[in-house]
């Protein structure tokens, strides 16, 4: 009787917003993973070049193809832009995190943090060895480029980078209006990234979607294996999620004693 009882009651417990955050982050995994293998087996048999060309030809002036399609400023931003997305800037991000985190006394976080987005890296000139697609030859490349074209390096590593450490602040934030904001503007980053990739003609549309996926896809894979390590005690614990069983005073967390009234 005990049991069937305990059993309703767990059923018909509420999720939590730790665990409804674990459900989502399974699910852009999968979806991700999903979507960037069938895209790979898509592009290796040639079947997304009438959309890809129909994209690109679309951001340039009819009359002249070495022209996209704006005013001159839009190019100069999208230049600024894609800069984001770039191995030098990442770099120094990434960096500059893992340094603030090591000096906090968060050496495990910041291992985790480097080892992630230099995994992310390394898969990313893996694949693009692996697949070896030509760059688009439609259209004059605004900017320079040295490797392969798909998947987007600098759209997965965008999405690397900016959802891990977007993930990483939102872990210790408990206000939820400010979690929302930081994935949200490491979202917008991202995609802006991959945007100007297509804008300036270095990559084909379906190179910025595979990375999309394939980066995201390593970001949450990423978070979930720190949350475990987290769990074990391998990697520091900041402040617990709104939500969870343990969750201390905010004061005492910060090292202070909450005052009594006498």
């Amino acid at each position: 009787m005990l049991k069937r009882w305990g059993t309703r009651l767990w059923m018909h417990r509420p999720t939590t917003p730790r665990e409804f955050s674990l459900l989502v982050a399974i699910f852009v995994a999968a979806l991700g993973l999903f979507v960037f293998t069938h895209l790979a087996d898509e592009v290796m048999e040639g079947d997304t070049r009438a959309f890809d060309s129909a994209i690109l030809l679309a951001l340039r002036a009819p009359a002249d193809h070495a022209d996209p399609i704006g005013p001159i400023w839009v190019e100069e931003v999208a230049r600024d832009v894609t800069a984001l997305g770039s191995t030098a800037i990442l770099a120094y991000v990434t960096l500059a995190v893992c340094g603030f985190l090591a000096l906090s006394g968060r050496r495990s976080a910041a291992l985790l943090v480097a080892v992630s987005i230099g995994g992310g890296a390394l898969l990313s000139s893996v694949l693009k060895l692996g697949f070896d697609r030509p760059r688009p030859d439609l259209v004059p490349h605004a900017v320079e480029v040295y490797s392969a074209s798909f998947p987007s390096g600098h759209a997965m590593l965008s999405a690397v980078t900016y959802l891990t450490l977007g993930a990483l602040i939102a872990r210790v934030e408990p206000r939820w209006r400010t979690k929302i904001f930081v994935i949200g503007l490491a979202v917008v980053t991202t995609l802006l990234v991959g945007v100007s990739r297509i804008y300036l003609g270095v990559h084909w549309p379906t190179d910025v979607l595979g990375g999309w996926c394939l980066g995201a896809a390593w970001a949450m894979v990423c978070w979930l294996v720190a949350l475990w390590l987290q769990g074990r005690g391998s990697v520091e614990r900041d402040v617990p999620m709104v939500g969870d069983a343990a969750t201390p005073n905010p004061r005492v967390a910060f090292g202070t004693r909450p005052q009594t009234r006498r």
